[in-house]
């Protein structure tokens, strides 16, 4: 849909070009006359114009003014001269308003739609080019923060990444960090005055923390922020300059005055205290997972809270005695990923692992306990996740917890893990289309309530489902993809708007959520064969 606007004093020329030119085999949908710049300049107001083709010589404003004051307000319109002085000065000044093309009288119509249709292939290339752009810068924003969150979680957690692919994601994501270079981490916890917070407002706390951190450590410091995986936040800073003695300054020395200053600037802007457990240096990112280990039990040793302090932790002695941890319970993929992907296969290995490990190591009635109810949440966070009881699955429910004995036996939980997990598995496969539908409802009950905030990422974070993911459902449960239904509801919200209260196009446009008022203008006359003005005015 591309509109084009004739110039020319002289109205037989345009007659002229309206009779003999087949603007639909150009692609053209729209073509306006004006016999004067002023009035050119009127109708650009007016009209999503895309190709401007004027005159030269005209009285009021010739045409290389009107090139001049369109290139300085529209610039991405394509401007066509047309005069009959082939003149060397025309031509230069032509060349340097950028005119995309100069065609002198009388015209030749072959000549005329060569040029018109390479105007037309340039604006088509242009807005190709902008929003494969568009859905590449949108996907780096949006996906940029999350793939950074997940990859300082999983190192924290000691997920056995090969290094090459720790340092092609490290640079892939921007991450100031090198491989084998040396770092600290500081595990940031929120205070009791944050206690009152949701889930996601304490996400975007987290955030401004680490924004604050990025700017306070910035002199000293390259910073690489993210969520705790046992929530928080963690900082992890390395020396900038890249000075083999830098990180050889004792921690405390080195780093407590900014931290300090860090916490007065979240206590003034945040209105809350936090505490910060610094590590001492080590190798980045081989002993991440160490050094956040240490971090966690110095806050369990407090209660979680350490109470708006900054402790340093680099006069400790490394325990080599430190009583044995299953980490294989913890190892990304995590039970809860695997149940919710419904990979049963894989949650049975990975249950299988977990007292295989058991009975390998020197373990305590607590590693038992540990298991169990890391099982046993994993399991309660699939059903209720899927509106269920774990009683209402069938099978042994939560009967360890009433007969504790059977938690003084290995196997005996184990037992009762497969059992548990079969029971899942046939209830959630039995009831899988009415979660669809479900969910499909959920959907269109967001999209409906919100059109002009909603997106498929946002309705997929709500929904806890991947976004790819959560499209295909959607598409195979309506026969129409999740984006064209969003479109459409926001374009029949805008008829209503148009139709049925004064607000200007540009509110409209705004209340959307597009931000360009003439891409608002093309989606709508897709839509409706006609654009927001004239649906107005019909």
């Amino acid at each position: 849909m591309i509109e084009l606007l004739l110039v020319d004093d002289e109205p037989y020329i345009i007659d002229s070009l309206n009779a003999t030119i087949p603007w639909d085999a150009l692609g053209i949908s729209e073509v306006y006359a004006a016999s004067s710049g002023p009035e050119a300049l009127r109708l650009l107001e007016e009209r999503p114009v895309d190709i401007l083709v004027t005159d030269i010589r005209m009285p009021e404003m010739d045409g290389l003014e009107l090139i001049e004051r369109v290139n300085e307000r529209w610039p991405n319109v394509r401007c066509l001269l047309l005069t009959g002085y082939s003149d060397f000065e025309y031509a230069k000044r032509a060349i340097r308003l950028k005119a995309f093309d100069y065609i002198l009288k009388p015209v030749n119509d072959e000549e005329f739609m060569r040029s018109v249709a390479s105007a037309v292939d340039s604006l088509r290339d242009e807005w190709a080019e902008a929003e494969r752009v568009h859905r590449m810068r949108y996907r780096l924003n949006a996906d940029r923060s999350v793939l950074s969150g997940d990859l300082i979680r999983g190192l924290a957690l000691g997920r056995p990444w090969p290094r090459r692919q720790i340092e092609e994601r490290l640079r892939e994501y921007g991450i100031p960090l090198e491989a084998g270079g040396m770092a600290l981490l500081m595990l940031v916890t929120f205070g009791r005055s944050f206690a009152g917070y949701d889930e996601r407002s304490l996400d975007l706390i987290g955030y401004a923390v680490g924004n604050i951190a990025e700017e306070v450590f910035a002199p000293a410091f390259r910073i690489w922020h993210g969520k705790a995986p046992h929530d928080g936040v963690m900082l992890l800073a390395a020396p900038k300059g890249g000075e083999a003695g830098e990180a050889g300054l004792p921690v405390r020395e080195k780093l407590e005055p900014l931290a300090r200053e860090f916490h007065r600037q979240v206590r003034h802007y945040l209105k809350g205290d936090i505490s910060t457990i610094v590590s001492p240096w080590f190798v980045f990112p081989d002993e991440l997972a160490v050094a956040y280990r240490a971090a966690l039990a110095e806050l369990f040793r407090h209660r979680g809270d350490a109470g708006g302090q900054i402790l340093f932790r680099e006069e400790e002695p490394h325990d080599s005695a430190a009583v044995a941890t299953l980490e294989c319970l913890y190892r990304p993929p995590t039970l809860i990923q695997l149940l919710e992907s419904r990979n049963w296969q894989a949650a049975a290995d990975k249950i299988g692992e977990v007292f295989d490990a058991l009975e390998r190591m020197p373990a305590t009635r607590e590693h038992l306990y540990e298991a169990f109810l890391s099982i046993a949440s994993a399991f309660l966070y699939l059903a209720h996740k899927h509106g269920l009881l774990l009683h209402q699955i069938g099978g042994p429910g939560l009967d360890p917890l009433l007969d504790p004995p059977l938690l003084l036996a290995a196997d005996k939980v184990r037992a009762w893990a497969f059992d548990t997990l079969d029971s899942l598995r046939r209830q959630l496969t039995e009831s899988e289309r009415d979660i669809k539908s479900r969910i499909v409802r959920q959907v269109r009950e967001m999209v409906m309530a919100e059109p002009g905030e909603i997106t498929v990422r946002s309705i997929a974070e709500r929904v806890y489902l991947h976004p790819v993911y959560l499209s295909k459902l959607f598409k195979s449960e309506t026969g129409e993809s999740l984006g064209d239904y969003i479109i459409r509801v926001k374009m029949e919200r805008a008829r209503w708007l148009l139709q049925h209260t004064n607000r200007k196009i540009y509110e409209i446009t705004a209340e959307l959520g597009y931000q360009n008022p003439q891409y608002f203008s093309k989606m709508f006359k897709k839509h409706f064969g006609m654009t927001p003005l004239e649906y107005r005015e019909r």
